[in-house]
């Protein structure tokens, strides 16, 4: 459950994490040609078109990250980061104080790292290499476009990969009653006067 939203650019590839840089290129080539078939067949709606856009940028980026040894390792590291540090938060549920705040802020400030770099930037910079732009027919339309659909992208993964963290349960707030209506009859009174 902790890898969920955490893209797995071997999986888009269907690749093993040990693969070699031409097991990469032969698997990536292989889904953009049956992608681009695929999109050249359908009736495009803004919808599938959008889907498609963001296909194509996640078949890119894959083959980018994965095929530069630096890039998959930097990848690698920051996906496993990302899932420690949420694990680490987990396992302190149920627990308050500082720690808690500090394991959060910690885990945010990574899936954040993650999802701009992974999910945005190295997709649309993915867009710009030669060969990616050459077996996707990458053009600055797409990009322009992109943009767009994988900002839209990455803050709905945000929001979701939220939607199932253990924030600490919101406690009641201690209100004094009294308090409050004596604070909310001077107000009256003054406004009355």
């Amino acid at each position: 459950m902790p890898q969920q939203g955490y893209i797995d650019y071997f999986s888009v590839l269907d690749l093993e994490p040990n693969c070699k840089p031409g097991e990469v290129r032969k698997n990536y080539r292989k889904k953009m040609k049956h992608l681009l078939i695929e999109i050249g067949r359908a009736e495009l709606t803004p919808e599938r078109r959008d889907a498609y856009l963001l296909d194509l940028a996640r078949h890119n980026a894959a083959y980018y990250i994965l095929r530069d040894n630096d890039r998959r390792q930097r990848y690698m590291a920051d996906r496993e980061e990302v899932i420690r540090l949420e694990d680490a938060w987990r396992a302190l549920d149920g627990r308050e104080g500082p720690e808690l705040d500090q394991a959060r802020r910690a885990y945010d400030g990574a899936l954040r790292h993650f999802l701009s770099t992974y999910l945005e930037e190295l997709m649309l910079e993915a867009g710009r290499d030669p060969e990616c732009v050459e077996a996707s027919h990458w053009d600055l339309a797409h990009e322009r476009h992109a943009g767009r659909i994988l900002r839209h992208h990455r803050q709905r993964l945000y929001h979701d990969i939220h939607q199932r963290l253990p924030y600490a349960l919101v406690t009641k707030p201690e209100v004094d009653w009294d308090e409050r209506k004596r604070f909310a009859a001077a107000i009256v009174a003054w406004k009355g006067n």
